[in-house]
């Protein structure tokens, strides 16, 4: 983030915001209770909100919680609730303001406040942007870690909860106890099966509660779990884009969102309570939401995480620049063809090449230019929902992805390099949860193999049966050797040849 004054432009606020930019002239009151107050959501269901209240009405504002930062929270409060949304694409510059929140508040210190916004009876919707690694899933139960330190807290202290799933359960314990009313649990996360998935771990959570039987039925019977789709590529915030900002509307913005022109939201409509007219401004409702999810899921998501890591191994800041490399395109264009497409089926409403070629002209937005160390970061909570269907689809016909093999290599040489490779500063600064237990494996070894089973085998990030396929794991190992001693650009030719 950029400071928070400029000597040439007034602050954003409610009296210097232009009218012209502003998609609402007054915020509704709190309908939706939002966990995880971050540049997506604030792009993406921040933005479809606004749209619709502004065009169909309805008591839909957003009170939104970061678990942890207070830096965005602390930012909009600044600016009266405010924030910019720059559209930036080849051909568009444009800049609104959605005007939507209610509130904005971050860190543990003020759960409480999330908690009792939650048990209000005009509260009709809970969503939630926490990304992958929010829900605490493990890879060896498939289900709620129980042994996470947050899921140990929460159960231990319902009263103040810093998991996702602990504030979750701990608000509907509240509902349950007063007045009963329904609500809806809307995941906004890239999980298959997201609104499902995050049913599972409530119910799971709730279990482990004493007496929770009132919970349990008050869940059963009045709470709904929509699953959902979502997609934009939204960067991270820079100085350009605040830069930008200040050029386009004469005012001074701390903390503007860039995002691309594409956005897709798909979902079911199993809502308890009521929602804003999604549908009206653009959104998708429909019955088969699994297959956009998985569409969306292995083609995007999947192959983002290839175009990532390679990308950093060779140098490249962006997603373009990797896009750009011929070999890395040819890597893109073989995962997707031969390792992604056979898995599922597409939407009936889509082509594949369609699709495909709307994602090039995506991941060619030179002018966004997302970074290579924001979309590998997390790859511990991504990649197991990424791969491991995939993986185990052709082991059963005899037959390893050679480029999802490679993708998984390229990951552990980006975040957890062997003593002697460096992977240059683009890897360097990616983030992950299981970075500092990953360096400590590599740290315990100079053996690609010896490191890339301990990593199948201990680390508990993949799952047993993923670890279980001998020759995934071995050639994972290959490839990470070729990486350091050869190169991203040899070892992405051998997977072309083995392809």
């Amino acid at each position: 983030m950029a400071s928070t004054s400029s000597p040439q432009y007034p602050a954003l606020n409610k009296s210097t915001a232009p009218e012209s930019a502003m998609l609402l002239k007054s915020t509704p009151r709190t309908g939706i209770v939002h966990i995880g107050l971050g540049n997506f959501h604030r792009a993406h269901l921040a933005f479809y909100t606004a749209l619709a209240v502004r065009d169909f009405g309805g008591d839909w504002g957003i009170y939104s919680y970061s678990l942890r930062s207070t830096v965005i929270a602390d930012a909009m409060t600044s600016q009266d609730l405010l924030y910019c949304i720059a559209t930036i694409s080849p051909t568009s510059e444009a800049i609104v303001i959605p005007g939507i929140h209610t509130a904005a508040i971050g860190g543990p210190d003020h759960v409480g406040q999330v908690l009792a916004e939650i048990a209000k009876d005009s509260t009709k919707i809970i969503s939630l942007t926490v990304t992958e690694a929010g829900y605490l899933i493990s890879q060896s139960t498939n289900g709620l870690n129980m042994q996470a330190p947050e899921i140990i807290h929460d159960l231990e202290h319902p009263e103040s909860p810093r998991s996702a799933i602990g504030i979750i359960v701990r608000g509907l314990e509240l509902r349950a106890a007063d007045h009963g009313l329904p609500v809806t649990v809307l995941s906004c996360d890239n999980l298959s099966g997201n609104g499902d998935r995050t049913k599972q771990l409530v119910f799971e959570f709730i279990d482990s509660l004493p007496d929770s039987t009132r919970l349990r039925t008050y869940v059963n019977e009045h709470v709904t779990f929509p699953n959902s789709m979502v997609d934009r590529i939204v960067p991270g915030t820079e100085n350009r884009h605040i830069d930008m900002v200040e050029s386009r509307l004469g005012i001074h913005d701390n903390s503007p969102v860039p995002a691309e022109e594409f956005t897709m939201w798909v979902i079911e409509d199993r809502f308890a309570a009521g929602r804003p007219a999604w549908e009206k401004v653009g959104a998708i409702f429909s019955d088969d939401v699994a297959a956009y999810e998985l569409m969306k899921l292995r083609l995007l998501n999947g192959t983002h995480s290839l175009l990532s890591y390679l990308g950093a191994l060779a140098g490249q800041e962006t997603i373009p620049g990797a896009r750009f490399q011929p070999y890395i395109e040819d890597a893109v264009r073989t995962i997707l063809y031969k390792e992604f497409l056979p898995t599922f089926a597409m939407p009936a409403a889509l082509t594949a090449d369609g699709y495909i070629n709307q994602l090039f002209d995506r991941w060619s937005n030179t002018v966004l230019g997302d970074r290579t160390s924001r979309v590998g970061s997390d790859g511990s909570t991504k990649l197991p929902q990424r791969i491991t269907e995939p993986v185990i689809f052709h082991a059963q016909s005899g037959n390893t992805p050679q480029f999802i093999a490679l993708t998984v290599a390229a990951w552990l040489a980006c975040i957890a390099p062997l003593k002697g490779f460096y992977p240059g500063a683009d890897a360097d600064a990616m983030k992950d949860p299981a970075k500092s237990h990953l360096v400590q494996l590599a740290g315990l070894t100079t053996d690609p193999a010896v490191f890339v089973q301990s990593v199948f085998a201990t680390a508990q990030i993949f799952s047993p049966e993923l670890g279980a396929l001998t020759n995934f794991v071995e050639c994972v190992a290959g490839y990470l050797q070729q990486i350091i001693y050869e190169g991203i650009e040899k070892a992405a030719l051998t997977a072309k040849s083995r392809s």
